[in-house]
């Protein structure tokens, strides 16, 4: 037994909610209206398209279809990951999709075969959905992770150089920064697992029990994800910044300035 299904009508019914955020907003002058309305519209169309295209996925449940759409996913969230980290794409874009599908691929495909012990590996309800969580939680924390370091080395740029002159190692000149990038970045998720159940109820969770399986069951399969959003993102962040060096630095160790993206 699933979830209760309700009308087109009922879903509708919840943009009421938008009169009073307008009206806030406009009162207080608040700039963000048509903003909101492009989010929200992006929102429903893509749920939408996603809706009718994984229909199509789960129905054919070819293994090359699927694995072809994790890609695309990867793909996507490479340049959106840069761009919030005023990261030029084109420099970062190859270290960057490395450092999602390395241990995207690896959490994954273990999750499938050691957790859940499919027969098909390339299961479309399991490998895309669960995919898309973990690739989710990383989008978040390698755009903290990135922007971190490179900004903070770019703001404190005479304090590295000076580091440089006193260690003579890139490695330890950039350690500090990338201390500071790193836990900024897995913060977030370390903090979501500790308040897990008693501050709220997640999505897999939830949607499980909705789904008509018995809490433990829900439980169980809460934990394996949060501990594979955890991995993933743990090594992704890392990987991010450590492949990303040979570009983001010459053969001098000194930053290089044409990696950001100008603000003019």
């Amino acid at each position: 037994m699933g979830a209760r299904d309700f009308t087109l009508l009922s879903l509708i019914s919840l943009f009421v909610f938008l009169i009073p955020v307008f009206y806030i907003n406009r009162r207080l002058r608040l700039t963000i209206n048509k903003t909101m309305i492009t989010s929200i519209s992006r929102m429903c169309i893509q749920l939408c398209f996603v809706g009718v295209y994984l229909e199509f996925l789960f129905k054919f449940n070819s293994p090359v279809l699927n694995t072809v759409y994790l890609l695309i996913m990867i793909s996507i969230a490479c340049p959106s990951i840069l761009k919030s980290s005023n990261l030029k794409i084109r420099k970062f874009f190859i270290p960057v999709f490395f450092s999602l599908l390395i241990p995207f691929a690896i959490v994954l495909f273990f999750f499938n075969a050691m957790v859940v012990r499919l027969d098909n590996l390339f299961e479309a309800k399991y490998l895309i959905p669960i995919g898309g969580m973990l690739l989710g939680n990383c989008l978040r924390s390698n755009i903290i992770g990135l922007n971190n370091f490179y900004s903070g080395i770019k703001k404190d740029e005479k304090v590295y150089l000076y580091s440089i002159s006193l260690f003579n190692n890139r490695i330890q000149a950039l350690k500090p920064y990338f201390k500071e990038s790193f836990l900024a970045a897995i913060t977030p998720t370390m903090a979501t697992m500790a308040t897990i159940g008693l501050v709220s109820l997640p999505g897999m969770m939830t949607g499980q029990i909705l789904g008509g399986s018995i809490p433990i069951v829900a439980i169980k399969y809460q934990i394996a994800i949060m501990l594979s959003i955890f991995y993933t993102v743990y090594f992704s962040t890392m990987l991010s910044v450590l492949l990303s060096l040979k570009v983001g630095f010459n053969e001098l160790d000194v930053l290089n300035q044409d990696i950001f993206i100008s603000k003019e």
